[in-house]
């Protein structure tokens, strides 16, 4: 027995088929859609396995279920009935750590192994605990359209990308990283759906066009219906902690979200989410993506705020990336490229808190205040950063080999919790590339072009851009793990071990109260140095050999260039070289 139930306002009558019979479903009111609009059937023929969808009104196409658990024949088939319960969990007992200590590794299925499977994918969750990683964090793995993507073009959320190896294979993942002590974060992306594949206007006002956003009409957070739509996320978001043991959410670009609601839709998830983790026992974590600068975002609920723990900190990529990269920059590069903007970035978050943005052309932002630095994800690489470069180059192809170290030092060894992108930590050679699978040739050619447009404005030569729907595209962005142990790769490999040893052994690296660190710089001699307790970090970006006169008691700990060395109370540093002092 199971009953089909779909909220659906728009359908004047609707069918389920199952197998190959045509059911006629009822709502509430049996004589077509109620106030809310939920249609319901029980069926007793139907169990686990059985394939199913929908007919609405006079159409006679089927159409897959909005909350469908499984699209074994793609976004565009039919339904398949899963039993979340059936999977045996090894891993029980398993909570994850305290975010505050992690450093987390983003990676994407399909190109993080060359088979590009969950399974594939469990092969190498030694690699990572050997690192010393903690979150491993997964772009999108809910139902899109095509063969390859990057997974930010979902359109059956609550579906399993079977490319991948389907639901099952995700829980295999998943339990196989608790069972080595990793904790697995899942990204989610609630701002839009997918241009391909996405039936959710067939049933309901998923979707208003009374606001737009770069995708195209906004989610309905606000508008008539709004209350099942926010269900739909909110239900989604539980489903991957409950059912799939995921231990927390990373949501895409929450500054999308058109929401003017008393009650905020991520302050409703943040109250569900807490729900659930008293319920069972294991704690969450909910990390947002915003380019608002927005303190209230990651402010508890009880203080005003919307209650995400973290967010990505663009502006301390931004400063710096300009830094490490200096000369014309383009985009939104252009509001960055100090090393006074890196200082006021590693000591009080944002960048632009209430100042001037010329790349906006307004003011921007607000102050952090008495935050935790903790509330805040730091990183050089991750997918949008490498993958909105114009060929995908990783920042050691942009930068070279001393100043990618560099980078690596103060991404962790700042303030913010520390990201890491797959295949960062050896300076893998493979690029990252914007790749996509649409199968309609003008979808496929408004992809390419809106692809060479986009870059356009940062100045770069469009007709160097890859085709993202090219299969080499996708293919040259796999990892090559025979390169890991190889020459410069082994020594990088090294480096960022020997740094995320030192985070994790070092109390004072793990302090993330505002206020603790201190930066000096000069903009003349570009040289930085950032002091968090006893650990200071020493940075030499200037052309000429740089002498610091170093606290007595202090030595080298760490240092990236052989020839760094003491001498009469002062640090030696060769030019693009950084020593860590204890």
């Amino acid at each position: 027995m199971h009953r089909f139930e779909v909220w659906a306002p728009r359908a004047r009558k609707l069918a389920v088929q199952v197998s190959s019979a045509t059911l006629e479903m009822t709502t509430l009111a049996m004589d077509g859609p109620d106030e809310q609009g939920w249609w319901h059937l029980d069926v007793a023929e139907a169990t686990p396995g059985s394939d199913y969808g929908y007919l609405i009104n006079d159409d006679t196409k089927l159409y897959p279920d909005p909350r469908s658990l499984r699209q074994p024949n793609g976004v565009h088939g039919l339904s398949r009935l899963y039993d979340q319960g059936a999977f045996v969990w090894s891993e029980v007992n398993f909570k994850a750590p305290p975010l505050a200590s992690a450093v987390i590794y983003e990676l994407h299925i399909g190109t993080f192994t060359q088979e590009g499977t969950f399974d594939s994918a469990i092969g190498k969750l030694d690699h990572l605990t050997d690192l010393g990683v903690t979150p491993v964090e997964l772009m999108p793995v809910a139902s899109f359209a095509g063969d390859r993507g990057w997974g930010y073009d979902g359109v059956a959320l609550f579906s399993v990308y079977e490319t991948y190896g389907g639901p099952d294979a995700l829980k295999r993942f998943v339990d196989a990283a608790h069972l080595k002590g990793l904790s697995v974060l899942l990204d989610v992306v609630y701002n839009h759906f997918g241009p391909v594949g996405n039936y959710s206007g067939m049933f309901g006002p998923y979707l208003v066009e009374s606001h737009h956003t770069p995708w195209g009409g906004a989610v309905n957070f606000e508008d008539g219906g709004a209350h099942h739509v926010r269900r739909f996320f909110c239900d989604n978001a539980l489903m991957w902690m409950r059912d799939y043991h995921i231990d927390g959410l990373r949501l895409d670009a929450v500054h999308g979200f058109v929401d003017r609601s008393a009650i905020h839709f991520l302050e409703q998830l943040s109250a569900e989410v807490e729900m659930l983790e008293a319920t069972l026992a294991r704690p969450f974590v909910l990390i947002a993506e915003s380019d608002l600068n927005d303190p209230g975002v990651v402010t508890p609920r009880e203080a005003g705020g919307l209650g995400m723990d973290a967010q990505w900190n663009d502006d301390f990529h931004h400063a710096l990336f300009t830094v490490l990269n200096p000369g014309p920059t383009h985009g939104y590069y252009s509001d960055f490229g100090q090393l006074s903007q890196l200082a006021k970035t590693l000591e009080q978050n944002f960048v632009y808190d209430g100042v001037y943005s010329r790349f906006r052309n307004r003011f921007h932002g607000r102050p952090t205040r008495n935050l935790s630095q903790h509330r805040f994800v730091g990183f050089i690489q991750n997918h949008d950063q490498v993958g909105n470069q114009a060929t995908g180059e990783r920042i050691l192809e942009i930068v070279g080999f001393n100043r990618a170290r560099i980078a690596a030092a103060l991404v962790l060894l700042a303030p913010f919790i520390p990201l890491l992108f797959q295949g960062e930590e050896w300076g893998a050679s493979s690029p990252f590339q914007y790749f996509a699978d649409h199968e309609e040739p003008e979808m496929a050619l408004l992809v390419s072009e809106g692809r060479k447009r986009e870059f356009a404005a940062f100045g770069w030569d469009p007709n160097l851009i890859p085709n993202p729907e090219k299969q080499e595209t996708f293919e040259r962005s796999k990892l090559k793990w025979d390169e890991v142990n190889v020459a410069t790769h082994g020594e990088m490999m090294a480096w960022y071990r020997e740094l995320i040893r030192l985070r994790r052994s070092t109390p004072s690296l793990n302090n993330g109260q505002p206020g603790h660190t201190h930066v000096r710089f000069d903009q003349r001699e570009m040289w930085l140095s950032m002091e968090r307790g006893e650990v200071i970090v020493i940075c030499n970006l200037g052309k000429d050999e740089l002498r610091v006169p170093v606290t007595q008691g202090k030595r080298i700990a760490l240092k990236s260039h052989v020839d760094a060395r003491d001498s009469d109370g002062q640090v030696i540093l060769p030019k693009d070289s950084v020593v860590i002092l204890l």
